[in-house]
């Protein structure tokens, strides 16, 4: 593949991620991925053969990996409420940026249903779950138990999706800064009840 097609798939692919969080899935057209990407109409068949379903997948898996990306960075810092800050931090950044316009890309593709394209609701749940791993690592290496972990990072992984919700609708960082607090005194709490007294 030339480094020019590579670029308008890579385009393309960034472009529907893009319009993914701002849209929502049933926006999310050929024509509007091209305008937004800049991308050649001809491209379009040539680099994706499943058409509108095979670009969406491959939007959320993109925007999985990025977040994926973030969160393994973030959960490598020593300090595990440092690391869980880093995220909200990364998401306030985003919404204000925006103008609240902005949201997460895979739970725009997870709230849709489309039993016709399961393919990009089965790429959702992949994201969703290597997050969780992730966090749970986390907070494995840092003296929770496995169940434990596994919850408070199912629990993470919703409390701050929920909270860009309705940091959208309400249009303000409310929501999300709350959550953060709150999320903040749970693992603290968590984290020191599970280290054995010095």
């Amino acid at each position: 593949m030339s480094p020019r097609r590579t670029d308008s798939r890579r385009r393309m692919v960034a472009g529907a991620a893009d319009l993914l969080a701002e849209h929502g899935a049933a926006a999310v057209s050929i024509d509007r991925v091209l305008a937004h990407s800049g991308a050649p109409r001809g491209s379009v068949y040539h680099h994706f053969p499943g058409g509108r379903v095979q670009l969406i997948d491959e939007a959320v898996v993109f925007a999985g990996d990025f977040i994926a990306g973030l969160i393994e960075t973030a959960v490598d810092d020593p300090d595990p409420l440092r690391a869980v800050d880093a995220f909200f931090t990364l998401w306030r950044e985003r919404l204000v940026r925006s103008d609240f316009r902005v949201g997460c890309p895979v739970v725009a593709v997870a709230v849709e249903n489309d039993d016709t394209a399961p393919e990009p609701a089965r790429s959702a749940a992949a994201a969703f779950a290597r997050w969780q791993q992730a966090l749970t690592a986390l907070l494995l290496r840092h003296g929770l138990p496995e169940e434990r972990g596994r919850r408070l990072a199912a629990f993470l992984v919703a409390a701050v999706e929920g909270a860009v919700v309705l940091c959208r609708a309400e249009r303000g960082t409310g929501p999300l800064d709350a959550v953060a607090v709150e999320v903040r005194d749970l693992l603290d709490h968590a984290l020191r009840t599970a280290r054995p007294p010095s």
